[in-house]
């Protein structure tokens, strides 16, 4: 009788608390920690920025979804933030997926769509830095050192997306650029940084809550080896 009043009593406090916060109350939240509601909360967030990056190089890139007949930014759109992917990687890609596909999306040689490759190669390791979850419950495990490694390739994903030039010279993927009034616009470099800024932190309290260390590393923004997830 009394543990069922105080479970009865925690429910009505939390469904409180969830109101309180204008986000509505889901049984299934008794069974995660604090840490666990604000993973759910940051991969939501990062979910919503990747998708925006995505439209966003698509309309500054419209060469690239041409080139394959028929495709829209919403059916890309779907491919790529769908929570199951292909098991065999996509097809389009060679059966790749994931971090992968980041040299590849920043190869000369390549003359498939671009900005599906990178944002396949961006969408698959962060979700990977999630052990493939789009939310955490009580026994659940995330690793640091994954978190952080995401974060430095987005970093020097934005770097090659300001840098990587084919053999005429010109940006293989355009991004940050000028308006027609000579206003400069860094909105995808916002964009990214807002990523690794959600990766750092989830990185740092991960380490913190789990008293376990980040292997902090240096590399080559230029090189196009990218640290695993």
């Amino acid at each position: 009788m009394m543990r069922g009043f105080w479970v009865g009593l925690l429910i009505l406090s939390l469904t409180g608390c969830a109101q309180k916060l204008g986000r509505p109350f889901d049984i299934k939240n008794l069974a995660k920690s604090d840490m666990d509601l604000i993973t759910d909360i940051h991969i939501a967030e990062i979910r919503q920025i990747t998708e925006r990056l995505l439209i966003k190089l698509y309309k500054r890139n419209p060469r690239e979804l041409k080139k394959v007949p028929g495709m829209t930014i919403d059916q890309r759109v779907h491919q790529l933030m769908a929570e199951q992917r292909p098991q065999n990687g996509f097809r389009e890609l060679g059966g790749m997926d994931g971090i992968a596909l980041l040299p590849l999306a920043f190869s000369t040689e390549f003359e498939g769509d671009r900005v599906f490759a990178l944002m396949a190669g961006v969408t698959g390791m962060i979700s990977a830095s999630y052990n493939h979850q789009t939310e955490f419950f009580l026994l659940d495990d995330i690793d640091q050192q994954k978190l952080y490694n995401c974060a430095r390739n987005l970093e020097k994903i934005a770097w090659l997306l300001n840098n990587r030039r084919d053999d005429q010279g010109h940006l293989l993927l355009l991004s940050n650029g000028m308006n027609a009034n000579g206003v400069p616009n860094y909105s995808y470099e916002r964009l990214l940084s807002q990523m690794i800024l959600i990766q750092d932190m989830m990185a740092l309290m991960v380490a913190d809550s789990t008293n376990r260390n980040i292997n902090q590393v240096v590399h080559s923004m230029a090189s196009m080896t990218f640290f695993p997830i």
